[in-house]
């Protein structure tokens, strides 16, 4: 995931993530280290609790929503995907890509500092809507529908470029981070967005959420609205439903020919755990990938989830499956068994709790012959 340290001292990393070897690391300076240690033991059993420096760690954070006002003492290391960037101060103007990463700064209450967006993937959670820069012309008007040039994104002149997915930054994509690097614009990644093997979630969990929240609050100068989100999403998290009627499901986000699924890494795979759903595309290793409809109809799920976009809308989605002879007869479409997200919830992030809460009580609400 990514490392966040003001010197090179050994932080306490979450456990049990043994198998996650270089993702994530938050170090702080001796002093601050020292002062933490006092007020950041979580509840007896928690998973935050019980750290040793012999497992990967995490950026979890060392305050909780309780605490005195934590301010970040910069500069700070960051390093996301395998880059490193400094921080001497909380970003000022920011251009984002995806609309994890927008709405990751509204939620933390630093929208005003977004001066672009572009590639957003739906409607803004209205939750946010009243968050600063939430009405701003830089949220409401993207640069691009796609990814803003290099360029155009520059005349913002941006001391930071916070993107949702990692090929965001890339020569395909707006430009790679060494040329924003040279040009000394720092650039950040969703740590859950990494491909690498080294930073990569496997599988996503909320813990990694929870630690990407934090992370960015820490990147801000926002920590405390951080932690009070991370708590609040726990308390929501604990109030969700596990449905126990072993009904099986299809992540649907994509494609005609051949759709594109939830696979076994991501947060389709964490939110079909959550509500209790069984993922028939659980044999893909990654968090999305191709499935054939010949083995959609083999699994034939008991219930669909339709990822809502614009380019992909619920409606249109329903008439691929209703239209073909084959994906007819699948039991969810005969019955029309389908649970509906939006696609900005699908990613990684600050809507991922509520996601869950919103599939499972659609989920609760679907009535299934003989289950």
């Amino acid at each position: 995931m990514s490392t966040l340290h003001n010197q090179p001292v050994s932080s306490t990393p979450t456990p049990n993530t043994s198998h996650r070897t270089g993702r994530a690391l938050v170090a702080l300076s001796a002093a601050t280290l020292l002062f933490l240690a006092g007020c950041s033991a979580g509840p007896a059993g928690s998973e935050g609790s019980g750290q040793t420096a012999t497992q990967s760690p995490k950026p979890t954070a060392s305050n909780s929503p309780s605490d005195a006002t934590t301010q970040t003492a910069y500069p700070i290391d960051v390093d996301t995907c395998g880059t490193t960037t400094t921080f001497t101060k909380a970003p000022e103007r920011v251009v984002t890509a995806k609309s994890s990463t927008m709405e990751m700064m509204l939620a933390l209450g630093v929208g005003d500092k977004i001066v672009g967006t572009s590639y957003l993937d739906g409607p803004l959670a209205p939750w946010l809507a009243a968050e600063p820069g939430a009405t701003s012309q830089a949220v409401t008007t993207p640069l691009s529908e796609k990814l803003a040039g290099q360029e155009s994104l520059l005349e913002l002149e941006p001391d930071l470029v916070y993107v949702g997915w990692e090929s965001n930054l890339s020569a395909d994509g707006m430009g790679e981070r060494a040329s924003y690097e040279k040009l000394g614009v720092n650039t950040l990644v969703s740590p859950s967005a990494c491909k690498g093997s080294d930073y990569q979630p496997n599988p996503l969990t909320y813990e990694d959420v929870f630690s990407e929240i934090q992370l960015m609050g820490r990147v801000f100068d926002a920590q405390d609205q951080a932690n009070s989100i991370v708590e609040n999403e726990r308390q929501e998290l604990a109030k969700i439903t596990k449905d126990t009627r072993g009904l099986s499901a299809l992540w649907y986000s994509s494609g005609s020919k051949i759709p594109f699924v939830g696979g076994a890494k991501g947060s389709a795979q964490l939110t079909m755990d959550t509500i209790g759903l069984t993922n028939i595309g659980a044999d893909i290793d990654d968090t999305w990938g191709q499935m054939s409809w010949e083995k959609v109809i083999e699994a034939d799920p008991d219930v669909i989830v339709l990822v809502d976009s614009a380019w992909g809308s619920t409606e249109k989605k329903i008439g691929v499956l209703e239209s073909n002879p084959a994906t007819a007869q699948l039991t969810a479409v005969k019955n029309k068994n389908y649970l509906v997200v939006p696609f900005p919830a699908t990613e990684a992030g600050v809507r991922t709790v509520s996601a869950a809460t919103d599939l499972s009580a659609q989920l609760a609400e679907l009535e299934i012959a003989g289950r």
